[in-house]
């Protein structure tokens, strides 16, 4: 295995808000789709794919609406939007859940720099993809529904994988030094974000230093709804990246922390005051006679922190609420490629995830209802995954390849005893009674699942190509599913990750989720390689033992309802539908490209007979591309159908469908990149589908308000590379 990347450091790198899309060569799977983002040497990752002409190719995706997911948003998530089977949910504008399928959260294995990261928040207000900004990708993978064993178990809908950038090296003798520099500002808001990066290195060590800062208020609702409140935020990263390059061997060790001071979450009654992270990363690929190596491990430690900003009334000592969470996590994966012969390749791998979380909420002072003992929610709870898998791909004639995984994950899950704020009085009552009944019963619990996948693409002719299989994935409860034990009302609505202004309790006797899918994916394509046009369509099924919903517990108030979690029998189907289109391509007029999604997803409960929760309606993207010279521009019309299959169990509100403009477009300069956009032209009023509800109206008068999305927002960028 060789390291072009290292060997040719010394080529001309993309401007900094440039955006290329390439062939998946490290990952297996149906129907992935792979954003590759700046700072990469095209000629050496289209040479590397090349030779590793990877099982099932991914779909490619579109520069041009991924420069614009960037530009418009802070939130790393944002980048994976108009991908086929891929949206997302969240109150927070830094914190978006990823949905796969129609599967989301914990459903879907989000992994960042390789390392999978679980929410430390009875809310999820700091999922994976919040600790790491969009300036700092490099590659960002997106797999839905079949994965390969060798992405991951303990998960449904498929993978998130975002990584950073390699170190780069200089040339033998030669001392290599660069940077990056980038600014933004976005109107809606008065948001705005700086990033820079410099590299020191010769050709065996480099050092690379990363931050970045993050700041708006509340956003404006499209249509004059006005201000949407709870939506501002403010973040700061930094990290360090060491990098030691000997031959064939490559060692790289990264030191960061994020501080997230305030974020609001309109959809939920708490917002964050205080998250940070601190981790450590490395990872080691050497080459050897019999293959590849590849070696990770991480330790990170999560303190948060909740409360009520000045939106829901604010905090002090003596008003709010407090609750924090102290999480520690620590892991190994290793992953062994070995070629067998010209056509076949094993790969072998174990991991291991350690979760340690802490979660309690101090007394209030001078309150009756919050005080005057701790309540301990997750008393130093640990949830610890051991992975193994083996994995053979094999090439049987040029048109004919298949894949064959075998996983399995040991799950280990414990917490201690619970206490009440209060052992006395009435209103802890339900609380001291779910505390004593929690304490009574033992909480270790093991999960062993196992995973299989079968994967086979067939070369029908040269322009239809057909990929289908099968997958048995599962997934354990996570800690709160299964130890969220307040059952009174203001306990159990601090639990909950849904935004609709519910209460939730846990429950210890869940059993883990089993998916069984089904998918074919037939993608037409241009038969020169000039790839003029494409067309993918892929229908897919799902059936789910043990499906983690809800069952209705009692009625908190006239518009809130508090449920447990339980185990039910679900599944869900649906079609992704992408393309794309190369109108011209003349030295002229440039090359102008029409681009194109369409997504519908359907998830039913077998047992309450309800649409699941939180599934998005019939949704889909028409784009125009245009490229001439230094100079890209984009035109998108993003159209989302009325909300009308919901959860009625969990009162989930409808939306109205919407169809939004957006516009955006770069030029390219010697070492600068200007690039500005439009969102929401037309300043459209329209609700999230997946947003939840405006849990301050809830509190407030009653009303169950969908979350407003934002209105028209003027965005420009400005970055430099040297």
């Amino acid at each position: 295995m060789s390291y072009p990347l290292f060997a040719r450091s010394q080529r001309n790198w993309l401007w900094l808000m440039a955006a290329c899309a390439l062939p998946c060569a490290a990952s297996p799977g149906l129907a992935a789709t792979v954003v590759t983002l700046p700072r990469v040497d095209i000629s050496t990752a289209q040479e590397d794919a090349a030779l590793a002409d990877s099982l099932l190719s991914a779909s490619q995706v579109d520069k041009s609406s991924a420069r614009m997911s960037r530009l418009s948003s802070p939130d790393a998530a944002s980048l994976f939007r108009n991908q086929p089977g891929f949206s997302s949910y969240g109150g927070g504008r830094l914190a978006n859940l990823p949905v796969l399928n129609g599967m989301a959260d914990d459903r879907v294995a989000t992994v960042v720099d390789g390392v999978r990261i679980n929410p430390a928040c009875p809310n999820h207000m700091n999922p994976a993809l919040s600790y790491i900004d969009p300036d700092s990708v490099e590659t960002a993978t997106a797999i839905a529904g079949l994965t390969s064993v060798s992405n991951g178990g303990d998960s449904l809908g498929g993978t998130i994988d975002v990584e950073r950038a390699d170190p780069r090296f200089a040339r033998h003798g030669k001392i290599l030094f660069t940077g990056r520099a980038r600014g933004t500002y976005r109107s809606n808001g008065g948001g705005y974000s700086a990033a820079g990066s410099m590299t020191v290195a010769n050709d065996t060590f480099s050092l690379r230093y990363n931050a970045s800062y993050d700041q708006s208020e509340d956003y404006s609702g499209g249509g004059g709804i006005g201000k949407v409140g709870s939506t501002e935020y403010v973040r700061y990263t930094h990290d360090v990246t060491l990098g030691i390059h000997k031959k064939n061997h490559l060692l790289v060790l990264t030191f960061g922390q994020q501080d997230a001071p305030r974020e609001g979450f309109a959809n939920q009654y708490m917002d964050m005051t205080n998250n940070r992270s601190t981790y450590v990363n490395g990872k080691y690929v050497g080459d050897f006679n019999w293959g590849t190596l590849e070696a990770r491990g991480h330790w990170q430690r999560v303190t948060h922190a909740m409360n009520m900003l000045d939106d829901k009334g604010g905090h002090s000592t003596t008003k709010g609420m407090p609750m924090n969470d102290d999480q520690r996590s620590a892991g190994y994966s290793i992953k062994a490629t070995i070629p067998l012969a010209r056509q076949h390749t094993l790969r072998l791998g174990s991991s291991f995830d350690h979760e340690g979380l802490r979660d309690w909420w101090p007394p209030l002072v001078g309150s009756m209802m919050m005080g005057p003992n701790t309540f301990n929610n997750i008393n130093n709870g640990h949830r610890d995954r051991l992975g193994h898998f083996a994995e053979w791909e094999a090439q049987w004639t040029p048109r004919v390849s298949t894949l064959l995984g075998l996983r399995n994950d040991l799950v280990m899950m414990n917490t201690g005893n619970v206490s009440p704020y209060s052992w006395t009085g009435m209103m802890s009552a339900a609380d001291i009674k779910a505390a004593d009944n929690f304490n009574r019963i033992n909480h270790g619990r093991s999960d062993v699942n196992f995973d299989v996948t079968a994967l086979t693409r067939w070369k029908a002719t040269d322009s239809l190509t057909i990929e289908a299989g099968y997958a048995r994935k599962s997934r354990a409860p996570n800690l709160y599913e299964r130890y969220a034990w307040g059952q009174g009302g203001m306990s159990s609505k601090m639990i909950g990750w849904f935004g609709d202004g519910n209460g939730y309790v846990g429950n210890p006797n869940l059993k883990s989720e089993i998916g069984n899918t089904a998918s074919v994916t037939f993608d037409w394509h241009d038969p020169t390689s000039a790839q003029r046009w494409e067309l993918k369509v892929q229908p897919y099924y799902t059936y789910v033992h043990n499906y983690i919903n809800v069952n209705f517990v009692k009625n908190l108030s006239a518009n809130s309802n508090q449920y447990i979690f339980e185990n039910h029998n679900a599944q869900m189907y649906g079609i992704n539908t992408s393309g794309h289109y190369t109108v011209w391509n003349t030295s002229r007029y440039g090359k102008g490209e029409i681009t194109g999604v369409l997504n519908w997803v359907r998830g039913q409960d077998k047992v309450t007979h309800t649409g699941l929760y939180q599934q998005m309606p019939l949704n889909g993207t028409l784009g125009l591309n245009e490229t001439v010279g230094p100079w890209t521009g984009r035109a998108e019309m993003n159209f989302v159908k009325a909300k009308d299959t919901v959860d009625s169990l969990r009162n989930e509100p409808r939306t109205p469908g919407y169809a939004l403009l957006n516009l955006n477009g770069s030029y390219n300069w010697k070492m600068m990149t200007l690039t500005a956009g439009i969102d929401n032209v037309l300043n459209q009023a329209y609700y999230m589908p997946l947003g939840g509800i405006l849990t301050y109206d809830l509190k407030r008068d009653g009303t169950r308000m969908p979350m407003p999305g934002m209105g028209r927002s003027f965005n420009v960028s400005l970055s430099a590379t040297f």
